[in-house]
């Protein structure tokens, strides 16, 4: 602490301030306090005086820069306060220093590092972006060089079949049916590569999703499919999360369209989607009585191309639940199975309402 004339002279310093500005005390008395502010604030002092002796007001802080005896910047909060005699007149000012070069030090060596953090976020984003981009290239590339060979293969093996009809034997026949059945399974493996890639690619659009009408359309389409097998579907009403539509609805056309095949074998599907809120997720659960699988092996179920079942089984092409594990990854959440073999199985899905942006409200108004 420290006395100052009403000229802007130090008449009293406490030890403190000696030690703070690196002076003796015997320096400092006499000598303009401004002479120790740094040539870049001694307007923001200037300002502070005046607005003591002229602005009406009695107290004010504020930070500034001064020089130590030694020529070191420090950073210092200034709390003055004007004193009056009995009469309201002008007396002194009393001041307080405070040394904030340590922290102010520290909070610019953060924000340097928080800057350095997030360009190398940026940087890295950019960088993430762009081989999602080249390997969303890379899989409609692939998809697109696939497609005109497999087409040529099932387009001359049906013309093939056509052309002989009646004369080849047996075998064959069971060749040619071979090969226009393994054109058809690549075709599907592309169409889930590429499904795969859309769902890590696209961008959430939350909004609040009717999971229970969703899973009912799903379930209708596949009966649609097969409008001739018995089927016993339950979907629980009033399922809700905030989520991406698309993403959901394709989460559950894959899990609904795994317990329909297999339970293909069984003389009635049976099939049951229902779920409870806990906090800010949805936990689902969907149950078939199909054929089931070893619980062993489930941790295979979620890895691309891994299948617990042959095709006659009705095994798809091995990313359909890859896709539905990435859906409920991306709102936060997962799924994982129990089953027993011959009985049935069920998959536990975790979903987290997603956050919905201002861009995500407006889309839906429009």
């Amino acid at each position: 602490m420290a006395i100052v004339s009403t000229e802007g002279r130090w008449i009293e310093v406490n030890p403190a301030v000696c030690q703070l500005f690196g002076y003796q005390a015997s320096d400092l008395i006499g000598m303009p306090a401004q002479a120790l502010s740094h040539p870049d604030d001694l307007p923001l002092g200037q300002s502070v005086q005046e607005r003591l002796l002229v602005g009406g007001q009695e107290q004010v802080e504020i930070e500034k820069r001064y020089l130590r005896a030694d020529g070191q910047v420090i950073e210092v909060v200034v709390n003055a306060a004007l004193m009056r005699d009995a009469e309201g007149h002008a007396e002194y000012f009393i001041s307080q220093f405070c040394d904030v070069t340590a922290q102010r030090c520290a909070e610019r060596a953060l924000l340097e590092l928080n800057a350095s953090l997030e360009q190398r976020v940026q940087t890295r984003t950019l960088e993430l972006e762009a081989a999602n981009h080249r390997l969303e290239s890379f899989v409609h590339g692939v998809s697109h060089d696939l497609r005109a060979p497999l087409r040529a293969i099932d387009g001359f093996a049906t013309q093939l079949a056509r052309r002989t009809e009646g004369q080849l034997d047996a075998p064959a026949q069971e060749h040619l049916q071979r090969i226009r059945a393994a054109s058809t399974r690549m075709s599907e493996l592309i169409d889930g590569l590429l499904e795969l890639a859309r769902i890590n690619r696209a961008v959430l659009r939350p909004g609040k999703v009717d999971v229970s009408l969703l899973a009912d359309w799903t379930l209708a389409e596949l009966q649609d499919a097969e409008p001739m097998r018995s089927a016993d579907v339950q979907v629980q009403p009033g399922l809700e999360v905030i989520g991406d539509e698309r993403l959901l609805k394709a989460m559950l056309s894959q899990l609904l369209a795994n317990a329909w095949r297999f339970s293909a074998g069984k003389p009635q599907a049976w099939v049951r989607v229902q779920g409870e809120r806990m906090g800010d997720a949805l936990h689902l659960s969907i149950r078939d009585r199909g054929i089931g699988f070893d619980t062993a092996y489930s941790a295979k179920l979620f890895e691309p191309f891994q299948r617990l079942h042959g095709s006659e089984e009705g095994a798809g092409n091995g990313i359909g639940l890859t896709i539905a594990q990435q859906v409920a990854m991306r709102h936060g959440g997962s799924i994982r199975a129990e089953a027993e073999p011959g009985v049935g199985a069920c998959f536990h899905v975790e979903l987290h309402d997603q956050e919905i942006h201002d861009q995500a409200i407006a889309e839906a108004h429009t």
